[in-house]
């Protein structure tokens, strides 16, 4: 394998920058347009549709030829102009790590991209903007599934690479291969899948590089997800390698840890500085500008066009592991600012400083809307608007999300009135012992708990509880329409139950997280209300969102039809809480503001100083230890070994054809019941498996009860307005004793395999939050920490940002649901191929249970490790995340041990 290397980009030569205009850099000027040097006539510019490799160009269109180099000495020995900001076009190739690069690009460029899908714009369109609005100074392609070579995957991406030879573009991955095969080069399967691993980067010094090291033991590693490469011995004389690593040494993300420096970028998602060698020191040494490696071994990281402001990049800068990422983006920004500075050096002067200045109307040939966070729909041909603005960019501008200025029609005053107890729990008999004795009469129908059971290291403080309530208790159940078929549109229909039991039936046309979110924005309060309270749920929505509700988040559609109801929320206006870290309880209720009081309040006061600490019902009960496995005692399941095993194998197919990165494949196991005591069962659950996001939920109308110990959060808002996601990938049975126990957790601590699983579904979810959170608020805390419950180990990552004061709580849940660590990455994709491949519907398994405040904040569970009881049926779900490195039958017994404390509960109790 043969690699043209230059020293620096100094040594590329371009003779001729034959692109039209750009001169007028900035976009703030109002029509009629003022150019800097010239004004171009509007035909100037003939493009057309058919004819991809024709275009005119009037002769005053043409920058003479430049001195030097596009990158060279000459011009980089004049005092260098800084744009105040720089405007990006994103393209979005339907891939769930593009919101990380705008998160990156936001901070770098001083200005936040503009987001557009590969299929969103027609040619057309893509003119209007880049040449005749000048609207963007350079253009980055993010990646995506599948390949290159299918129209489908990369959309409009490579006509803009071959046509757009006169704009400074940068394409990631997908993007990387696309630049590649658009000039002739060959994508082919690399020599082995590698996802969410990272290796060392060789690089040849070039701008895009610029002050970041090379080589062995240099501190460059590079996160890769990828299992399609170029052909480094296809690539044509204009395409010139930059960088390359050794198949062989792709590292998980601890290996790495061993001699390292951090990048900016990782510095600040991570929260801490290595104490390795800084970059003057590895430029100083010998492994500055790289060490050689065996040529035979190595994979081709990066590439630049020889005459154009091409470069393409096979690994992920915008990854929380990767190291100077952030440098190679302010690098990019660099070549764009000298690219266009010296076509019109004072074309700097024309930008407006102010942020708030960059709103301006853009004529576009169509409206794009959007019934979901994801999935882009077009109306006819109208006006609309294109918008920088720093301040307030985001994905669902353009898309027309929900907006906080579309209340319900019936604004409601509510008024909140509230009593604290302190030190009152443990006199009588804690959190299980209030429940029963409060809540738990008449087989605890239509009552709820949010349960924190585990408590250890502060993992959880509060459990929220309550039943039927007064005058504004309604229970909502929705249920999707026709979803049997793949041209399902959406909506559904909703059953209200008021608290006189009275019911009535609607058809949500916009689907059920548009109804709730327009009742959330209908509700009025004064903040003085709670003050004083330490949590965030004050009375409001509380219940589950089922897995098949994707639909009203950007799947286009469901293959299997649920069993169970798609969404169930009581609305709690009573409810009770205690607070396991101060040992106090508290009692609230919510009422309209033109309604009188109920006396909840003090009847349950009395009732409170009434119990006497106690053992409920079932406090002496003993249940014998089941012994047998799940599957040798009356659960079956609805794929046998072998038919699970054989769909991981497909998993591993499609992760090799760059289908997806990782497949969260899941399965249920299912028994009958018959007439049990519901409750009973969830106590000795909670009291075998305690888990700090745990719930019990019982909508007695549907026959449905849920008994839930979710070690995982998806994701919570609080009233100070930050996003938390906590997700889980990695799990491992406790040791027998404390020597295998701590064997066990040090096996999964430094697991490849689940490292790279944990940091893909945190890069997910950094891509999630960073499509509703403030430029640069989004940041991973806490990264791969090992956490122990009663059964198991796993390892869970904490990923927080600042929402965006525009967006409302549910958009914050429709740009996240389902949970990423469900799903796998890219999302979209990856829930299409799991669909495909799973032979019934998840239902409540895999979605959320948890509250939606009246006051606008809101805390999600995941739904695992949970028994669904359903009209005379036990049901669990489980499953794992499939990665290149999975092994078809480990991943089965992964599958089979998350079932397992749940199907004990149930075969001890029954």
């Amino acid at each position: 394998m043969n690699f043209t290397l230059c020293s620096s980009s100094s040594e590329l030569k371009y003779p001729c920058v034959e692109g039209l205009w750009r001169s007028n850099v900035n976009i703030l000027v109002p029509r009629p347009s003022v150019r800097v040097g010239y004004s171009p006539k509007k035909d100037s510019i003939q493009v057309s549709d058919n004819d991809t490799g024709k275009r005119v160009i009037a002769n005053h269109l043409m920058p003479g030829k430049l001195e030097g180099p596009y990158m060279g000495e000459k011009q980089l020995q004049k005092p260098s102009q800084k744009l105040e900001f720089v405007r990006t076009l994103l393209i979005d190739n339907y891939d769930s790590y593009t919101y990380n690069i705008y998160q990156e690009l936001s901070v770098v460029n001083g200005l936040p991209p503009v987001v557009v899908r590969n299929d969103e714009w027609t040619w057309k369109d893509v003119c209007h903007y880049l040449y005749e609005e000048n609207a963007f100074d350079n253009i980055v392609i993010s990646p995506g599934p599948g390949s290159p070579t299918c129209p489908a995957d990369i959309g409009i991406c490579l006509r803009l690479l071959l046509e757009c030879w006169d704009i400074p573009i940068l394409g990631v991955c997908l993007g990387h291969q696309a630049l590649g095969y658009v000039h002739g080069a060959q994508v082919v399967h690399a020599p082995e899948p590698v996802h969410g691993r990272l290796s060392e980067i060789q690089h040849n010094g070039c701008q895009l590089f610029h002050d970041i090291p090379s080589g062995r033991d240099s501190g460059f590693k590079v996160v890769r997800y990828h299992s399609l490469v170029i052909d480094a011995k296809s690539l044509p004389k204009e395409l010139i390698p930059i960088a390359w690593t050794s198949s062989g040494d792709a590292l998980s993300f601890f290996e790495t840890q061993k001699s390292n420096i951090m990048s900016d970028a990782y510095e600040s998602q991570i929260g801490h500085k290595s104490s390795s060698k800084s970059i003057s020191e590895i430029k100083n040494g010998n492994c500055w500008p790289f060490v050689q490696f065996d040529e035979s071994r190595r994979v081709l990281m990066g590439i630049m066009h020889s005459s154009r402001p091409h470069y393409g990049l096979q690994f992920h800068p915008e990854s929380v592991a990767t190291y100077h990422g952030r440098q190679i983006f302010k690098n990019f920004r660099k070549i764009t600012e000298d690219y266009w500075l010296r076509l019109r050096p004072y074309a700097a002067c024309m930008q407006v400083p102010c942020a708030s200045q960059l709103l301006r109307e853009v004529p576009r040939s169509r409206h794009l809307v959007s019934n979901a966070a994801d999935q882009l729909y077009r109306d006819p041909p109208q006006t609309s608007q294109l918008v920088h603005d720093a301040d307030k960019r985001s994905y669902f501008e353009v898309s027309n999300m929900v907006h906080l200025s579309r209340p319900s029609t019936g604004v409601k005053f509510l008024k909140l009135k509230w009593k604290k107890f302190d030190h009152l729990a443990s006199q009588v008999g804690g959190a299980r012992n209030i429940f029963c004795e409060l809540f738990g009469r008449h087989k605890a129908e239509d009552t709820f708990w949010l349960d924190s059971s585990s408590i250890e290291k502060k993992r959880a403080r509060f459990s929220f509880m309550g039943g039927k309530g007064g005058s504004l208790w309604k229970q909502l159940t929705y249920r999707l329409s026709d979803q049997s078929d793949m041209s399902f549109k959406g909506g559904g229909y909703l059953s209200i139950e008021d608290s006189h039991g009275s019911p009535r039936r609607i058809f949500l046309e916009e689907g059920f997280l548009d109804y709730l979110n327009k009742e959330l924005l209908s509700f009025r309060y004064e903040e003085k209300d709670y003050e004083g309270l330490p949590f965030d749920f004050h009375g409001g929505y509380i219940g589950y969102i089922g897995y098949n509700l994707k639909v009203e988040c950007g799947v286009v559609s469901n293959r299997h039809k649920s069993r169970s109801p798609d969404a169930c929320f009581f609305f709690a206006d009573n409810l009770l809480v205690v607070d396991h870290q101060n040992d106090d309880v508290y009692i609230l209720s919510l009422h309209e503001e033109c309604t009188t009081m109920t006396p909840w309040l003090d009847d349950t006061e009395e009732k409170l100083f009434s119990l006497k600490a106690s053992a409920t019902r079932l406090e002496g009960q003993t249940f014998q230890a089941a012994t047998l496995s799940p599957y040798k005692a009356g659960f079956h399941a609805d794929k046998s070994r072998e038919q699970y095993m054989e769909d991981v194998e497909k998993c591993l197919e499609y992760i090799k054809d760059g289908e997806s990165y990782e497949l969260c494949l899941t399965t249920q196991i299912r028994r009958s019941i018959g007439e049990i005591d519901p409750l009973g069962l969830y106590l000795h659950l909670r009291q075998k498996n305690p888990a700090p996001y745990a719930a019990w939920l019982n909508f007695s109308k549907e026959d449905l009860c849920i008994c839930s110990s979710s070690p995982e959060r998806f994701l919570r808002l609080d009233r100070n307005g930050t996003l938390e996601a906590k997700p889980i990938k990695g799990t491992i049975a406790r040791g027998a004793t404390a020597e295998e126990d701590e064997q066990h957790k040090l096996q999964l601590q430094y697991s490849e395999k689940d490292q790279a699983e944990n940091l893909m579904i945190v890069d997910l979810l950094r891509n999630d939050l960073g499509r509703v959170c403030e430029p640069g608020s989004v940041h991973v805390p806490h990264l791969m920490n090992v956490e122990s419950y009663a059964t198991v180990h796993t390892m869970v990552s904490t990923i927080r940002g600042k929402k965006q004061s525009n967006l409302s709580a549910v958009d914050c849940v429709k740009a996240a649901f389902p949970g990423g660590s469900m799903t796998g990455a890219p999302k979209l994709r990856s829930m299409e191929l799991l669909d495909s491949l799973e032979s019934c519907s998840r239902g409540i398994y895999s979605g959320s249970i948890g509250f939606f405040s009246y006051n606008k904040t809101f805390d999600l569970n995941i739904v695992i490790r949970t028994v669904v009881v359903h009209e005379g049926e036990a049901s669990i779900g489980a499953g794992g995340a499939i990665v290149a490195l999975s092994n078809p039958e480990d991943e089965y017994e992964e599958m089979v041990l998350k079932t397992d404390a749940p199907a004990k509960a149930v075969m001890e109790f029954l």
